[in-house]
Formats: structure tokens, C-alpha cells, sequence
């Protein structure tokens, strides 16, 4: 690994094992992007791979030559203004609103080993200096008196690159921020196709792919949350790429709020794609001496296919953004009391829940929304953050040490960033709800939001909060957020200034969760909001875990579970196995099925243990028991994903995918097909991942066991890593004499080394 400085050719070679990102200075001496791609010799000079030429209709500035026009050059953070006429990264205007058209040129750099930190906003760190280099590109416009500085990291065991920018006001004048994006990356090809994971709530982060056209195509949210809309993630293939091999660059945001990726095919064949906080509604005024710090942006290159992609990325947010005493730890089984009870509950109701959850072999009791305030539906309460001694008349700190004699953990929802307009706190604060007081407010599940944004409602929330998970043996929090925002005004905030109040509320929220997660390091965060409605890379730096969706029907999580996993770790996904009918989609799939989809993850349940039949609870217990012993393989090994159907989504009838211990040893697939065929014939599923040389022990176990089965026959048993990587499992057959296995039916195979 390193980052190189080619003085005479003004030439940066950001280079490791995996692959070079080069940035050479124009004439104009601004940077621009010459290749990224597999690794180029660092003995080389590469200038010449940046082009420019004179076309009809082109512009030049003065004492250039003609041939350098900005619109066909790859920039690294262009302006707008001077002749390039796709999207720009930065733009300002002055404080009587004139914009401002900027010259940035190179003024000096600095090469430094490690990664530095940033103090408000989530990124992905280093633990020792060895493991990053890192580079500052100091850009000026001294007219405007106006300096940036591009941040770049290269990590030494990944194919990926960071980068953000610091924007400087060096002037006596405040100027506004329109646009400040957090990197552009300008590609000399416009042959990739965009994946990207729209959704809404109950189906989140669907995989969709589309060739990219001329023109302008863009994701993002503007809802205040990354939302479940469109996740801050993005890849851009070439057409022939898959899982095992080909090309694509990942990008991805760590951010939570307001988000844009954007991809522009210019007029011959160039594609510039950019991402950072949204601009519609933004602005920032930047005061004089004052510094502007965009959000991290993530660059994935892989050259061998999607599923590599995956793994580095799973490996660096896992280790390298994630943080604290649960960052590696394996996360304890629980059960919820939500779908048992939503909100009509009391302590006997939840100590029976209890009971029955630690004799099947649980580990953590996890109590949700409806223990506070007046709270028996979603119109009251919140903000209100006190016991409900109606129903826990003995309080919290004596149901968690009731549950915890037990011999289970103790875990609680809370809702903190929202307001009730019925509750004392609104009453006594209708200022803190954001929005004008004089106007009317938009409502959300009857919930209006609190202004995060404002030093003093932090301040409340954290005393609120801390008293709370100071009062009993709390070992768990799941974090809610259920609703977008809406009338985007804060009244903390002057007139010039109301812009910044998106970003300034997920700062709030990013201050909370780290004072919180500093207060209390033995707690267990799970994010959570309305399901995945802010899965991000922004969260999973102080919450490593969060919960992928309220849709826990098995059948819908193997599109949401595939569709995360290519850049979100198992370890990050709470996977619950709930009740049947489901509460969502009203399908009932087998038991095993529900538990083989949720074991690759944060696993729990979502149901009523009491309602269980005794065959139902032997069931959960072997589950239980299972995974126990393989759940560090399911949290932490390395994810393929090897069958999705035709299209490659995760939606095909019979959808597959494995996870690998790191040293190989162990390894276990799940084979799902959702709907049953008759007499089926039999079909191949090569693995991936094994060490070609061990024999490994193959063994089967079926959701829905049939006498004699051919899955069983044809695949336990001692079978070498080669036959198995090369030939693959058997799947199909069992269908001649009317096997009634029915629909949903789902296998698990686990392989252990000899």
C-alpha cells in the first residue's frame, strides 16, 4: 500500500494489492481523476489517461489552450461555471445571494499515514496506523478566498476508498453552501449498469438494476432519514458482471439524513456519479473562519464480481465502523414481546412471556413500546419517557431484575426522538416539536418529531435517557424512529439559516447516540426506524446492529436479506422468526423455514411463546440450541449469495445462500423454494467459499422432512471441497409420488471439516 507524489507529472497514485486510483492535476491546476481500476504498476506515469479535446460548441478560458474544455475532462470536485456543464459537487452563492462561480486549484497536499477522525459526523476508522494512508489535496479559490480540502484514505487490505471534503471560509464574508457534495467520481465510460435498493416500508432495499442512458438519473430521500425509499448505496456495473466475476465500483454514503447519488451521461460517453447530503432544501451559511465537513463517502472497486465487493465492504464496516464492546461480540437470541402483545400487556403477562422464553433457551427479554406515560395505543405518551405503574406497578428496575433472576437479559424500546402532542412534554415544550408553532403540523402515526437540532432538547433527552438506563440491569436498547419528517423549520434556527436544519437534526441525533453509547458501553444498541426505514452506514457506527424490516414473513425477507447483504453484514440485520398467520402478509410458512431465513442474522423472535403447541416449542428449543452453536458463522462469516432467480434478486423460486467461517472449517447454506412444482427434475448448486483440499461433512436438515429424500440420499455425507465448489449440491427430485412437503419448503445443509 501507498499513496505516491509524482512531482514533475503532478501525478497522486493512490495504489495496494487491489487497486490504483490515480489523480493527475489539469492545466488549469485543479485534480482530476485519470483511472481507477485494477492495480497499475507504481513504477509508471499515467498522465496521459486524462483526455481533453477541442469540440464544436466547446469553451476554454483565457492563456489555456483550446483544447482543455471542462466539460469533457474527468474532475475530481468540479464547480460550475466555467464550462462544465454536468452536475457540479460545490456550489455557493454570496451573502446577498449573487452565486459564485469558483475557480478551485491545487495549492499543497499532504501524504500521512492512518486515518484521521471526525468529531461530529460516523466514519470508518483505523486501529493502528499501518492498516491506512491517507491524503489531503488542499484546493483554493483566493479570489473568494474560499479553501478545500479533499480527504482520500486507501486501506491497506481492501479495495476501497474514503473520501470526504472540508470546505473553508478564509474570508471576512459569511457565503452559503447550495451544494457540497461528498465526492464525485468521473468515469471515461458510460457502459455500467446502476444497482440500487428502492423499497418502501415492509419491503425494503428490492435490488433493481438498469442500464444507465444519457442524461441525468438520480436516487435519493428528502424525508429527513435515509428512509427505506432508497438506501444511500449504489453499484455501477458493466453489463456482464455477476456474482463471481466482472467489474463494479460500490458506492456508498455513511450518513443517515437526506442523501443523493446521481449519475449523469454526458454527450460522449463519460459518466460522472455523485454523492453527499441532498440539495434540494439545503443550505449552510458558512461563517468566517468557519469549516463545512461533508459526510464519508465509501468507493468499492472489485474486478472479480459482486460477491468481492461484498466482502470487503461487510469486513470494513463490521471492523472498521462499527465500535465498542459489541463490535465483535455475538449477539444474544431474544424475544420480543411486540407482535405477543403490542400495547396490552402487564407484568404477569410479560414475566409468563419471559418464563416460557428462558425454558426454550432465549437469552434476552426485550420489552417494547407501551411501557411509559399513559401509552396504551400510538396517540399518547411520547416524550413522556416515565414508568406506566398501571401496568408495571412495581416499576422497571423491578420487572428487568425479575426477568434477569430469570437468567435472561434485559432489553427496552424507546421512541426518544419523537413527541406526542398528548403528553406533558409537548405541553410544556410545543416549541421543541419541529415546525412553525403558528402553522399547522403534519402528523405521523400521531407523533410529531422533536427538533434535534436544538443543544437543549440533546441535552434533555440524553439526562431523560440516561436516568432511565440507569435505573435497571438494561443490557439492550432498540431505538426507534416511526415517521419521515415533515415542515422542515426549527425554531432555533434565524430565517438565513433554516437550510441547514435537516443536517443539523441527524448531527443531533449522531451527538445523542455517541453520548449515549459512551454513558453506557455495555449496552447493546439496535437501530430501528418504522423497520429499515435508516439502515445506513451512518447508524451502524454507533448501533451495530439494526432491525432490517417489521416485515418478518420469510418468504419477503429473502428479497430484503438479499437485497442488504450486498453491502450490509448478517451481523447488522435483526432477523426475528414470528408468528403465523404473519402480521404482515397474512402467509403461513413451516417453523424451520422462518428460522432458516433468520439465522442469518441478529436472531430472535417476534411472537407469543404461551401460544406455541408442544411440537411448535420442541422445535424452537432445537432451534435455539442450534444456533447456538453456529452462531458466530452466521453473524460473522464471510456471506455468498449463490441462487436469486433469473433476475438476480433474491425473488426467483428457489433462492440460496451461504456463509463461511473465516479459516474455511465451517460452513452452512440455505435453499429456500417458495412455491412446490411437480415432479421436479434435479438441478446443481455449486458453493463457494470452501477450501477446494478438505473433505468436508455434509449434513441436511429440511424444514419440512419427507421419508427417504432425495436431498438427504444425494448429499450427506463426506464430500470433498472441490466436488462441492465444482459440482454442488443436489437439489429437486421427491416429486413422482405426490410428496407433500407443500409450499415455502426450505433446506439448511452444514459443512464441517475433517
Amino acid at each position: 500500500m501507498a499513496i505516491l507524489w509524482h512531482r514533475e507529472e503532478k501525478e497522486f497514485h493512490l495504489h495496494n494489492d487491489y487497486l490504483s486510483y490515480i489523480i493527475t492535476l489539469l492545466p488549469d491546476d485543479s485534480p482530476a481523476l485519470a483511472y481507477i481500476g485494477r492495480p497499475l504498476s507504481p513504477e509508471g506515469r499515467y498522465g496521459r489517461l486524462t483526455l481533453f479535446e477541442d469540440r464544436a460548441l466547446s469553451t476554454h478560458q483565457p492563456g489555456l489552450p483550446p483544447s482543455f474544455c471542462l466539460e469533457y475532462v474527468p474532475r475530481e470536485y468540479p464547480t460550475y461555471g466555467r464550462g462544465d456543464f454536468r452536475f457540479p459537487a460545490l456550489e455557493l452563492v454570496s451573502e446577498n445571494g449573487m452565486p459564485l462561480v469558483v475557480d478551485l486549484q491545487y495549492r499543497a497536499h499532504r501524504i500521512y499515514n492512518g486515518k484521521p477522525c471526525l468529531d461530529e459526523l460516523p466514519a470508518t476508522y483505523c486501529e493502528s496506523d499501518a492498516e491506512a494512508e491517507s491524503l489531503t489535496l488542499v484546493l483554493e479559490d483566493r479570489a473568494h478566498q474560499i479553501e478545500v480540502h479533499l480527504h482520500y484514505t486507501l486501506f491497506a487490505e481492501h479495495p476501497i476508498v474514503a473520501r470526504r471534503v472540508s470546505i473553508h471560509n478564509s474570508g471576512s464574508k459569511p457565503f452559503y453552501l447550495k451544494r457540497a457534495l461528498s465526492a464525485v467520481l468521473d468515469l471515461d465510460s458510460a457502459d455500467w449498469d446502476m444497482l440500487h435498493f428502492p423499497g418502501a416500508w415492509g419491503r425494503e432495499r428490492h435490488l433493481v438494476c438498469k442500464l444507465l442512458v444519457p442524461g441525468l438519473q438520480s436516487i435519493g430521500s428528502s424525508r429527513g432519514s435515509s428512509s427505506a425509499q432508497h438506501n444511500p448505496s449504489a453499484i455501477f456495473a458493466r453489463p456482464n458482471t455477476s456474482e463471481t466475476s466482472g467489474e463494479a465500483i460500490g458506492a456508498l454514503l455513511v450518513y443517515s439524513g437526506n442523501f443523493s447519488i446521481d449519475a449523469e451521461v454526458g454527450s460522449h460517453g463519460t459518466t460522472r456519479l455523485g454523492l453527499g447530503i441532498n440539495p434540494f432544501g439545503f443550505s449552510w451559511k458558512l461563517k468566517s473562519a468557519e469549516t463545512f465537513e461533508t459526510p464519508e463517502a465509501l468507493f468499492v472497486y472489485t474486478a472479480q464480481g459482486f460477491g468481492d465487493m461484498t466482502h470487503h465492504i461487510h469486513r470494513l464496516l463490521s471492523r472498521r465502523l462499527s465500535r465498542g464492546q459489541w463490535r465483535d461480540r455475538e449477539r444474544p437470541i431474544l424475544i420480543n414481546n411486540w407482535e405477543a402483545t403490542y400495547f396490552h400487556f402487564d407484568e404477569h403477562k410479560l414475566l409468563s412471556i419471559a418464563h416460557s422464553a428462558k425454558d426454550l433457551g432465549a437469552e434476552l427479554f426485550v420489552l417494547d413500546d407501551g411501557w411509559f406515560g399513559r401509552r396504551n395505543d400510538d396517540t399518547s405518551s411520547l416524550g413522556d419517557w416515565m414508568v406506566n405503574r398501571e401496568k408495571l406497578p412495581e416499576g422497571l428496575e423491578s420487572l428487568a431484575r425479575k426477568i434477569t433472576d430469570l437468567g435472561l437479559s434485559f432489553g427496552l424500546w424507546i421512541e426518544p426522538e419523537m413527541v406526542s402532542p398528548d403528553s406533558d412534554l409537548y405541553r410544556k415544550h410545543p416549541d421543541w416539536a419541529i415546525g412553525s408553532p403558528l402553522e399547522k403540523r403534519t402528523l405521523g402515526r400521531n407523533q410529531l418529531v422533536l427538533d434535534m437540532s436544538r443543544s437543549e432538547v440533546v441535552d434533555y433527552l440524553f439526562d431523560t435517557i440516561s436516568g432511565i438506563l440507569s435505573s435497571a440491569p438494561i443490557s439492550y436498547i432498540k431505538w426507534d424512529m416511526n415517521r419521515h419528517i415533515t415542515e422542515p423549520v426549527s425554531a432555533g434556527l434565524p430565517p438565513d439559516e433554516q437550510g441547514e436544519f435537516s443536517h443539523r437534526y441527524i448531527l443531533g441525533v449522531y451527538r445523542l447516540y455517541r453520548r449515549l453509547t459512551q454513558a453506557f458501553p455495555h449496552i447493546l444498541f439496535e437501530s430501528c426506524s418504522a423497520g429499515g426505514n435508516r439502515f445506513d452506514a451512518g447508524m451502524l457506527a454507533f448501533a451495530p446492529q439494526a432491525w432490517t424490516s417489521d416485515d418478518s414473513d420469510a418468504i419477503e425477507r429473502l428479497k430484503i436479506q438479499w437485497g442488504t447483504s450486498f453491502f450490509y453484514p448478517p451481523s447488522a440485520m435483526g432477523a426475528h422468526v414470528s408468528a403465523v398467520p404473519n402480521h404482515q402478509v397474512g402467509r403461513i410458512t413451516p417453523l424451520w423455514t422462518r428460522a432458516f431465513v433468520a439465522f442469518f442474522g441478529a436472531f430472535g423472535y417476534e411472537l407469543d411463546p404461551e401460544k406455541l403447541t408442544e411440537a411448535e416449542k420442541a422445535e424452537v428449543r432445537e432451534q435455539i440450541a442450534f444456533y447456538k452453536q453456529w452462531r458466530g458463522l452466521f453473524q460473522f462469516g464471510d456471506f455468498y449469495r449463490l441462487e436469486g432467480g433469473r433476475s438476480g434478486d433474491g425473488s426467483g423460486n428457489c433462492v440460496a445462500w451461504m456463509s463461511v467461517s473465516e479459516d474455511r472449517r465451517r460452513a452452512a447454506v440455505l435453499v429456500v423454494q417458495v412455491l412446490a412444482q411437480p415432479n421436479p427434475g434435479f438441478s446443481r448448486l455449486p458453493l463457494r467459499g470452501l477450501d477446494l483440499s478438505f473433505n468436508y461433512q455434509v449434513r441436511v436438515r429440511p424444514a419440512v422432512p419427507v421419508k427417504n429424500e432425495a436431498a438427504l440420499r444425494y448429499n450427506e455425507g463426506l464430500r470433498r471441497g472441490d466436488e462441492l465448489a465444482y459440482v454442488g449440491l443436489l437439489l429437486g427430485g421427491d416429486g413422482w409420488n405426490g410428496v407433500s412437503r407443500g409450499d415455502f419448503a426450505s433446506w439448511l445443509f452444514t459443512l464441517e471439516a475433517y
